[in-house]
């Protein structure tokens, strides 16, 4: 082996397996550093993959004998709570049965270590099988940085050097921060604390109780009691024979109002519309992890610099616009584009400043800038008091008053409506929040 790589690629998550997958196929040599004992190792829970990335990636991946999805999503809920009740708006579609699929859920553990076994077979069958390496359990301490460029890293005593460095070290992102892309100090209303369990539940149970056939799955995403007065939103996917349940929290909110995420997650998953779904399940995991809740604001001032590219959580690349949470495809699709930057690099001989700014462009003209962009304004408007508080009340309360039937004349269902708007806000406050979320969604 030489003694300097194509690349390095530094993190063993979505955003860095999908970089050293592309530098495989393109034949380049290079080192992924993962601290973890394995791929996936860090990442205890799961969520979607949103769009098909993935199939880009693994030709086919769903035909294989153990492919690395829990289930693929064909059936979407989107929920408001108040105390008591939900108001549920429900979709499901057979146009989504059919792979290339919309979305599919993982489990990070399980998905990111069968990718990686993807991205060994892809070296193993590649020119230079003896010159790439998934090397695991090194944590990367430091940058080598020359002349304004960055060349390698160093993992305690040791010192590996490259042509260019990817980092997808994850949103704890003290390298970006080494090399002075990300300020010190980023205000805690633009993160939110992640907590979630998985909850086994016996297979033939979970696929009667969600109506799943084969290996379809349902998302539920929640909005209002599900919080419990702390800005954010709850969730639930279907696995193989478990549940992932859990809530997005505003750190900011959360500390303010001297909350305890776990006392939160214990309070939603007590609430009748979660507790039947949850019935009868044994908790399996529990882990919490901090991301980003979109807002630009909290990105790297570039996500370049010579020799350098910077992908995935590392860049905060996230959106939760209230219809879903994107996160892993944002991070497949910034691992594939600094890949492939990596790769005409290589073949230019260039690793300017210039030619590293073609990664952030090609960003740029992608789905996931293009998307952070234009809804910006939802960001804001998910994580306003009046769709997480008031809003999910004027629903549930319509939804008494609508679907109750009694012994006694029925309003029409705009004076129910009506009612139920003035009960908790006023028409001019709702004509406003329809008249934004119009503009924003």
């Amino acid at each position: 082996m030489d003694d300097k790589f194509d690349c390095i690629v530094v993190g063993g998550g979505i955003a860095g397996l999908s970089a050293a997958m592309t530098l495989a196929r393109a034949g380049n040599r290079f080192l992924l550093v993962e601290r973890g004992e394995f791929c996936g190792a860090k990442n205890v829970s799961g969520g979607v993959l949103w769009g098909s990335d993935l199939h880009t990636l693994v030709p086919d991946y769903w035909n294989h004998d153990d492919a690395g999805f829990e289930r693929f999503v064909n059936h979407r809920r989107l929920t408001f709570m108040d105390d008591t009740a939900a108001f549920s708006v429900d979709f499901k579609n057979a146009d989504f049965d059919v792979p290339p699929f919309n979305g599919v859920i993982v489990l990070r553990a399980r998905f990111d270590q069968w990718l990686a076994e993807q991205v060994q077979g892809v070296i193993d069958s590649g020119p230079h099988p003896e010159d790439s390496l998934l090397a695991t359990d090194i944590l990367v301490e430091e940058l080598l940085v020359d002349g304004g460029r960055v060349v390698g890293i160093r993992t305690g005593e040791e010192k590996f050097y490259a042509d260019c460095v990817i980092l997808a070290e994850g949103v704890n992102n003290l390298l970006t921060r080494q090399v002075g892309l990300q300020r010190d100090y980023v205000p805690s209303d633009h993160f939110a604390v992640g907590v979630k369990e998985v909850i086994g539940l016996d297979r033939q149970v979970l696929e009667s109780r969600f109506q799943l056939a084969g290996r379809s799955g349902l998302t539920n995403e929640f909005v209002g009691f599900a919080s419990g007065g702390v800005e954010g939103g709850g969730f639930l996917y279907t696995n193989r024979d478990s549940v992932s349940v859990g809530l997005v929290l505003a750190m900011k909110d959360l500390g303010e109002k001297h909350r305890k995420p776990y006392d939160l997650l214990n309070q939603f998953k007590s609430h009748p519309a979660v507790r039947d779904m949850i019935s009868g399940g044994e908790v399996l995991e529990y882990s919490a992890h901090v991301v980003s809740t979109g807002d630009m604001r909290s990105m790297p001032r570039q996500l370049f610099k010579p020799g350098l590219m910077v992908a995935g959580e590392a860049a905060n690349l996230l959106l939760n616009s209230g219809k879903a949470i994107q996160g892993m495809d944002y991070a497949m699709r910034s691992g594939i584009l600094a890949a492939r930057n990596a790769v005409r690099c290589s073949e230019t001989g260039d690793y300017s400043e210039n030619a590293m700014a073609q990664y952030q462009s090609d960003l740029e003209d992608s789905y996931v800038m293009k998307d952070l962009k234009s809804f910006q304004s939802a960001v804001t408007l998910f994580h306003s008091p009046a769709m997480y508080d008031k809003m999910p009340r004027i629903l549930c309360d319509f939804g008494r008053s609508f679907f109750g039937i009694r012994n006694e004349e029925t309003p029409k269902a705009v004076d129910m409506l009506k009612s139920s708007v003035k009960k908790h806000s006023s028409l001019w406050e709702m004509a406003k929040i329809g008249f934004k979320a119009s503009r924003s969604l």
